[in-house]
C-alpha cells in the first residue's frame, strides 16, 4: 500500500465530470490497483476514487488514472509532503459477528430465501483476496456468488465486485452472477449494485430462524 500526502487538485472525467480544487489530501494506492483520494474528514469515504482494474501513469506533478471503460482521474500535484509504501501481506479477511455468521449459515441451509433453484456448492469459497460467503449453482447450472451482510452498504458491493472479478477468472465457474444478501440494504448500495450487475436480496433473520419478527407488521 502506498500513502502519499500531497497538495493537489483532482479532476474526474467519465459518466459525469467532477473537480476538487487544490488542497492537501491523502492519496491511497492499493496493491489491487485502486486509487482513492481522502480528506481529513468524512470518515472512511474517499472524495473520489477509481476501482480496479485501472492503470496509474505518473509524470512529474501529474498522475493519470484510467480504467477499462475509459474513465479518467487526473491528479495535479503541487507539492508532496510524504510518500511512503508498506507491504501489508495477505489479509485474513473479516471475522463476522455472531448474527452475520449465523445469517450466513441459515442462508446456506435455506437458499430459497435468496432465489429458487439454488444448490449450495460451498460456504467460504476461497479466492486469492479472501473467501466469498456462499457459492451456489442455479437451476441452469450457472454460478452464483453471495456476500452476506447485516447491513448492505457500498463497501459490501465493492467487496463482492472484487470477488466476482477473481471468480470469473476460473473457466469452470464463469460467468459468475453476484448477489448481495442483507437484512437491510442502503439505497446508495442498491444503485451501485445495479450498475455492477449485482442483485440485491433483503432477508429476514427472524423468519430464517423460525421466529416471528420483533418489528410489528401490517399484515
Amino acid at each position: 500500500m502506498r500513502l502519499v500526502v500531497a497538495r493537489c487538485a483532482v479532476d474526474y472525467d467519465g459518466r459525469l465530470t467532477a473537480h476538487l480544487p487544490m488542497a492537501v489530501r491523502l492519496l491511497l494506492v492499493k496493491a489491487d490497483g485502486s486509487v482513492s483520494i481522502h480528506a481529513d474528514g468524512g470518515a472512511y469515504k474517499p472524495l473520489n476514487w477509481m476501482s480496479p482494474p485501472c492503470a496509474l501513469t505518473e509524470q512529474p506533478g501529474l498522475w493519470t488514472v484510467r480504467n477499462k471503460t475509459g474513465e479518467t482521474l487526473t491528479i495535479t500535484i503541487d507539492e508532496v509532503m510524504s510518500d511512503t509504501s508498506w507491504e501489508l501481506g495477505a489479509d485474513p479477511g473479516l471475522v463476522k459477528d455472531g448474527v452475520e455468521a449465523h445469517l450466513q449459515a441459515l442462508l446456506a441451509e435455506q437458499c430459497e430465501a435468496i432465489g429458487a433453484g439454488l444448490r449450495l456448492v460451498r460456504r467460504e469459497y476461497p479466492t486469492d483476496i479472501g473467501p466469498v460467503d456462499l457459492l451456489f449453482r442455479d437451476a441452469a447450472g450457472a454460478t452464483v456468488a453471495v456476500e452476506v451482510k447485516r447491513r448492505g452498504e457500498i463497501d459490501g458491493v465493492e467487496q463482492l465486485t472484487r470477488y466476482l472479478e477473481r471468480l470469473d477468472r476460473d473457466p469452470l465457474l464463469r460467468p459468475v452472477r453476484g448477489v448481495l444478501a442483507a437484512q437491510e440494504i442502503k439505497p446508495q448500495a442498491k444503485v451501485l449494485a445495479g450498475q455492477r450487475g449485482i442483485e440485491c436480496v433483503v432477508v429476514d433473520y427472524d423468519e430464517l430462524r423460525g421466529r416471528e419478527p420483533t418489528t410489528p407488521r401490517l399484515f
